[in-house]
């Protein structure tokens, strides 16, 4: 009912940059709120970003280096990354809500190294 594709994940150098996109099949504002995740090898998936009508929430970990932002012309929420360590290498995922269920992207790797 909702698919969910995020792009832009990459393998960059610690302080690096990467903008994170995830593009709906439907209007995203029939589908708030929407989230973005990560999870590490070896441990469960965090809550990263909350995002509705343009307010946002961020997790302490990453307040101040993160931002997430949305398009809603192109059905599309992003989460910018910036000063990036190992700390953030995951796969990121976004999700959504709609009609009493969530749905789930396919994840992008985020690699942090050298």
């Amino acid at each position: 009912q909702v698919q969910l594709v995020e792009s832009g994940g990459d393998v960059v150098q610690p302080g690096g940059s990467l903008r994170l996109s995830c593009e709906a099949s439907r209007s995203i504002s029939s589908i708030y709120p929407m989230n973005w995740y990560r999870q590490s090898p070896g441990k469960q998936r965090e809550l990263v970003a909350t995002i509705a009508y343009s307010k946002t929430a961020l997790t302490d970990s990453v307040r101040g280096r993160f931002t997430a932002s949305e398009d809603t012309a192109k059905n599309t929420i992003y989460l910018d990354m910036s000063n990036l360590s190992a700390e953030d290498t995951a796969v990121y995922y976004c999700n959504a809500y709609h009609s009493g269920a969530y749905y789930w992207g396919q994840g992008t790797q985020v690699t942090v190294s050298s």
